[in-house]
């Protein structure tokens, strides 16, 4: 028995004018072969992959296709996709004969000329495979699910948290799906619903029990213990993301039982589409949180700057509340990140205690941000490599390149990175050699995914209202291409879900 595993992440963010290239994911790391296997055995949904097919009893051959990650920025050019595609289809022929494929996917990716990339990938790997080897994929919670993918694959296995702490599960629930197709001959029949909404990730927070999410969740998991359902997601998509087909999902994927694939992905689509409103954030404006931080003289104070979220794609140089950080004495640090590659350069150029003086920021993004004038000196001078677990992350290698701390006389502390990352990750901060936990204030370039960290040691933590590429309030961007009528943009008087229905086998 030969089943092949893949990899395809990377989630776009359409407002960032920052293109994604064939050399973003060979930054991250391309592995091919049994180079995927070997490195990624603990790590993420492959890890997941790899080591439930290790525990099953008809010990299968686990054959390595591909990995192609890249760190959530904009759009893929459209020589990019076609790469993508070559090298995922030319793994899949070289792996040939196969009994199955698991593929982890992210679910939101656009290229130019392909607003569904993971549509068109599961698509051509069915036409490689054939209409009966079992080709079942995983997603993020924040995928842009489309009916391509649906009918593509047996089964689609979603992401259950926000912040994303199930990973490796998922990549173990698709194993699971998996083996009941492959081995104990399950049917899959797949309920795919698009709901008309799309909604702030802020309040996504599915660990949170005030959270609409947190009991949404629970109903997902429940419904996957019962032995007649095979897969249960709720896709709350990426907000920003400017196309045709845009808005929330919900899918159940049932044993040969369409009835009830049927009756119970309308039932939680209803509920969702009631809910939609209780999605909605409470932001504070930036002046007030940085008053606000400044004024708790002990304990730290969380900031989610999430329009400048690099975990969803933006650029990670707005300057907006390094601005206003800029205005306080600090007692403790405080702690801003900025991508930036030419700062850098310049700091490695003055070395560790030179004084630097210039404009940072507002570069890589300058629809939504302005540089700003900025001395301060070299505290450090490292390299952004570590291993992150938690929020998006088991075992997961990060490196953001060449690094540095500028110090201001204030003690702000600008952590600038060469490449985008997670500019949340207290793995990032220690490795700059600070503290985060230790400081005043803390500005974490996430929506939700930070909380895994910081939640339970932070003495606040503040959603930020600031403009970006990521807002909370996306709904007061255009976007040209998404479908009409779509809420929050669009009030609906009265909507039904009527699901559509996928099968494989039966």
């Amino acid at each position: 028995m030969r089943i092949a595993v893949g990899q395809l992440w990377q989630e776009t963010n359409t407002f960032n004018p920052l293109r994604t290239t064939r050399r973003d994911f060979e930054d991250f790391g391309v592995y091919r072969g049994a180079e995927l296997v070997e490195r990624m055995a603990d790590t993420n949904e492959p890890g997941g992959f790899i080591q439930s097919l290790r525990s099953w009893p008809e010990r299968p051959e686990i054959v390595g296709l591909v990995r192609l990650p890249a760190w959530p920025s904009g759009a893929a050019t459209h020589d990019t996709f076609l790469w993508l595609r070559d090298e995922m289809i030319a793994a899949v022929r070289r792996a040939l004969p196969l009994d199955a494929v698991l593929l982890a996917l992210h679910g939101a990716m656009v290229a130019g000329g392909a607003p569904d990339v993971e549509g068109e990938i599961l698509d051509a790997v069915r036409g490689v495979i054939g209409p009966d080897v079992p080709l079942v994929a995983t997603l993020d919670l924040h995928a842009n699910v489309t009916e391509r993918m649906v009918r593509s694959a047996d089964a689609l296995v979603l992401y259950h948290t926000a912040p994303h702490i199930d990973v490796f599960e998922t990549g173990q629930r698709g194993a699971a799906v998996l083996r009941r197709i492959l081995v104990e001959g399950a049917r899959p029949v797949t309920a795919f619903q698009k709901v008309p909404m799309v909604v702030p990730a802020e309040r996504a927070n599915t660990q949170d029990p005030a959270s609409v999410s947190f009991g949404f969740r629970e109903r997902l998991q429940a419904l996957e213990k019962r032995p007649a359902i095979l897969s249960a997601g709720l896709a709350t998509v990426q907000p920003w993301l400017d196309i045709p087909d845009l808005g929330s999902a919900v899918l159940v994927v049932a044993d040969g039982d369409d009835t009830l694939a049927r009756a119970e992905c309308a039932h939680l689509s209803q509920d969702v589409w009631d809910r939609r409103r209780d999605y909605l954030p409470e932001l504070v404006p930036l002046e007030e949180a940085v008053r606000g931080a400044c004024g708790h003289r002990c304990g730290l104070v969380v900031l989610s700057d999430s329009a400048d979220a690099t975990t969803s794609g933006a650029p990670g140089d707005s300057t907006w509340l390094l601005r206003e950080l800029l205005k306080y004495d600090w007692p403790r640090p405080a702690l801003v990140t900025l991508v930036s590659p030419e700062v850098v350069d310049e700091a490695r150029r003055l070395g560790v205690g030179g004084v630097f003086t210039g404009e940072v920021g507002g570069v890589r993004d300058n629809r939504f941000s302005q540089p700003i004038r900025f001395t301060g000196r070299v505290a450090a001078l490292f390299e952004a490599r570590f291993v992150i677990s938690g929020h998006l992350a088991r075992n997961l290698p990060i490196d953001m390149g060449a690094s540095t701390v500028l110090r201001s006389g204030n003690n702000v502390h600008v952590v600038v990175t060469a490449r985008s990352g997670p500019h949340f990750a207290p793995e990032l901060f220690r490795a700059a050699g600070l503290d985060p936990f230790a400081a005043s204030v803390l500005v974490a370039k996430s929506p939700c995914g930070f909380r895994a960290a910081y939640a339970d040691r932070a003495l606040q933590v503040m959603v930020v209202r600031a403009p970006g590429c990521a807002p909370s309030d996306f709904w007061n961007y255009e976007y040209p291409q998404r479908p009409k009528p779509l809420w929050p943009w669009d009030e609906i008087a009265q909507w039904q879900p009527n699901p559509l229905i996928a099968a494989r086998g039966v």
